[in-house]
């Protein structure tokens, strides 16, 4: 069971998320969210937090960011849009319980001072940017550290704000980058 109440965009994805776990959800109904379910979201962000987990495209971020303004502080949880793909549909609905279950354990809150522990020079350093591999090592490393996949910009902002520390980064970077220590 889980303290927080799961945010997700629709019911497919609560049956997908109900088949791996036992917790509350609420559903969004797309980006469009309703004045009621606003109310439904802050009761439960008041009494026992939330965790957002959309889908890993361009509307279910669109759709974490709208919700996470209003409730700073609030979990996030993602998957990788292979986790999350079924042909050519994208969703949380498509996912396997165990990639649900290791998503949820990995939401984290984002960081409400804002940090800078990490630079660009580290995701240079880390092939995370600037080369060709760049992207699928952001994803690698993405999912490994629970903050799912994003461009150099925003993978730079996540790991400030979800409260990485530089060790956590490293082992992780080590394990997902096969790289020489000597190359970087």
């Amino acid at each position: 069971m889980i303290k927080e109440t799961i945010i997700v965009e629709g019911k497919d994805d609560v049956a997908a998320v109900k088949r791996a776990i036992e917790a509350e959800t609420i559903v969004t109904h797309g980006y469009g969210i309703g004045a009621q379910t606003y109310k439904r979201i802050e009761k439960a962000y008041k009494n026992q937090g939330i965790i957002i987990f959309t889908d890993p495209d361009y509307a279910g971020e669109n759709i974490r960011k709208k919700i996470s303004e209003k409730f700073p502080g609030c979990k996030h949880a993602y998957l990788s849009q292979d986790e999350a793909r079924c042909g050519k549909n994208i969703g949380i609905e498509n996912a396997s319980s165990e990639s649900i279950i290791n998503a949820l354990r990995k939401a984290r809150a984002v960081e409400i001072e804002k940090r800078t522990e990490f630079s660009m020079e580290d995701l240079n350093r880390w092939l995370l940017t600037g080369n060709e591999n760049a992207s699928k090592n952001r994803e690698k490393l993405g999912r490994v550290l629970g903050i799912g996949y994003g461009n150099a910009k925003t993978f730079l902002s996540r790991l400030n704000n979800f409260n990485i520390n530089r060790a956590e980064f490293e082992q992780a970077a080590e394990a997902v980058i096969k790289i020489e220590i000597s190359e970087r």
